[in-house]
């Protein structure tokens, strides 16, 4: 600012006084907003991201990919900090990740394999046949190799019709009409099991709202009403009810619980429907007006369960529900959550509370601009930990083993960071009221929280599994906006969690919902057989066992 105050007073004479005014008052306006972006780059950090501008928070991003010595180690070009203090023969060795490779030729491209339910066509050559002899060279017999294959995409409607027309006859004389017998695949409900099925993943999974479905079933002449849809979907819901609430029982032994919320709507509890509901006394806890859905990610014997709830309960109070049927014997579980305890934290149910540092690692993202060497010493240090534990989960240890090595190599590095934080603020080199110093507190009161995965086996470090769950819920009220009523929420809670705990745990989707309504009996006598993880083995314990059953008795000699 001396300098431009120069430039003004030089100028001064040459100029008239009106106009000098006129450029003072520029440069003075100029000055007022450049301190109070210096001021606020915070929340413009923060708006880039809500806004999609800034696509990523990893270190190369936020730092713009210029690290210093500390980046390379952090990168696994060297091994990590404590790697050779210390540690025992027994200790694995995490091995650093490979760097990245140019894409394959053809990279993007589906092969032929992929498409498992494609209608396979067999075309035979024509006039040769395996054994034949060659008709080139008239020496070599042929044999068969891989048949090459072409893959074709055709379009069909979402959710396709079949129509058949029985023959009808009507007798001259008494009237009688004689109609065709229906064949087997004809007979049943009008909505097929594999139907229901593709509803469910298109609205519940794909977020496609019901009246877009309409619209797109109209389109290629297949018209399914979106208040149909709902009809189906509705009425198969306790088909699966069983499956869902053995899901929850599993899940509620988990070593470890995810648990994270988002807002949502439900028109049923908003507006002057919820005035109505308050006039008439139907509405508990009438001072709360919050509405979310929760997403609750168990992890039992190292795999993942995924549920949702969604209504007026915080993610702590839908916790406390599924905690209620946990056996009591277990110990309790390790929650990771971020750092909002009151929402968070399931009352009258003792747990073992880990924070995400990755929430902790998002206050010095959002300075990165206003305290640059500070932050970048924070992100690259963080950094070294994420590392430490990619290789750990990339080379499959054990959570003794991956406790083990934390200790080793993250445990330095965490208790240096802590020394450095708690020094920057006790020499005042960073203002306790600065956004960097609100960063520092945030980590330092809840550091035995964020620090868990340095003592206890198991422990993750940070809660991006809950948050990518929750995604299933956010692209649904992105599309579809709203629920209507709190049944229809509870629906689709149902549906997400056995479609997406499908999906992390390997298994089709659509063949899951599907042969749950096919062996509907089964499925409700013994849920146990029909989850994600055990359908698939007891279909293939039925085909075992229906030739023998069906097999046919010998002839009387």
């Amino acid at each position: 600012m001396a300098a431009v105050e120069g430039v003004l007073e030089r100028i001064r004479p040459q100029i008239a006084e009106a106009d000098f005014d006129l450029v003072s008052r520029l440069v003075a306006t100029v000055s007022f907003v450049m301190a109070v972006v210096r001021g606020q780059r915070a929340i413009i950090s923060r708006l880039r991201r809500i806004f999609g501008l800034s696509s990523s928070e990893k270190t190369d991003s936020v730092l713009g990919n210029q690290h210093g010595s500390e980046g390379e180690a952090s990168r696994g070009a060297e091994p990590p900090a404590g790697a050779d203090s210390g540690a025992s023969p027994s200790t694995p060795e995490p091995s650093p990740p490979a760097k990245d490779a140019a894409p394959a030729k053809g990279h993007g491209r589906v092969p032929a394999d992929a498409y498992a339910n494609a209608t396979r066509l067999p075309v035979a050559y024509g006039g040769l046949t395996h054994g034949c002899r060659c008709p080139d060279c008239c020496s070599g017999n042929l044999y068969d190799l891989e048949p090459a294959s072409i893959v074709r995409i055709v379009g069909q409607p979402t959710l396709a019709a079949l129509r058949w027309d029985l023959e009808r006859l009507r007798c001259g004389a008494c009237g009688k009409v004689f109609t065709a017998k229906a064949p087997q695949e004809a007979q049943g409900p009008k909505f097929d099991e594999t139907a229901v099925s593709m509803l469910a993943l298109c609205h519940y999974d794909a977020g496609l709202p019901l009246n877009r479905i309409e619209r797109l079933q109209q389109n290629l002449q297949t018209p399914i009403p979106a208040s149909t849809q709902w009809d189906v979907l509705n009425e198969s819901a306790p088909t699966f009810k069983p499956v869902f609430d053995e899901m929850a029982r599993h899940a509620a032994q988990g070593q470890v619980v995810h648990d994270d919320d988002t807002f949502v709507r439900i028109l049923a509890l908003m507006g002057l429907r919820r005035a109505e509901l308050l006039k008439n006394g139907d509405l508990p806890n009438p001072e709360r007006t919050g509405l979310f859905t929760t997403a609750i990610v168990s992890i039992t014997d190292g795999d993942p369960i995924a549920l949702f709830y969604t209504g007026r309960k915080y993610a702590g109070e839908n916790l406390a529900d599924l905690l209620k049927i946990r056996q009591a014997d277990l110990e309790p579980p390790i929650l990771m959550s971020d750092a909002l305890d009151s929402r968070n934290l399931p009352k009258g149910h003792t747990v073992i509370e880990s924070n995400c540092v990755a929430h902790a690692r998002r206050g010095f993202v959002d300075q990165i601009l206003n305290f640059p060497a500070d932050c970048r010493h924070v992100l690259e240090e963080l950094r070294k930990i994420f590392v430490v534990d990619a290789q750990c989960h990339k080379a499959g240890f054990s959570p003794e083993e991956r406790l083990r090595v934390h200790q080793r190599d993250s445990g330095p590095v965490m208790e240096a960071l802590q020394a450095w934080m708690l020094n920057e603020l006790a020499t005042k080199r960073a203002e306790p009221n600065s956004g960097l110093g609100h960063a520092y507190n945030y980590m330092l009161k809840r550091w035995n929280k964020f620090t868990l995965f340095l003592r206890k086996a198991g422990a993750p470090i940070e809660n991006n599994i809950a948050e990518r769950t929750l995604k299933k819920a956010i692209c649904h009220r992105r599309n579809s906006l709203f629920y209507r009523s709190q049944h229809g929420a509870d629906v689709g809670d149902m549906f997400m969690s056995l479609i997406h705990t499908a999906q992390i745990r390997g298994a089709n989707p659509f063949d899951f919902l599907t042969a749950i309504q096919r062996h509907a009996k089964a499925a409700a006598d013994s849920p146990a057989a029909w989850l994600p993880w055990t359908y698939r083995d007891t279909l293939a314990r039925l085909a075992q066992s229906k030739p023998a059953a069906s097999a046919p008795t010998p002839p009387r000699q």
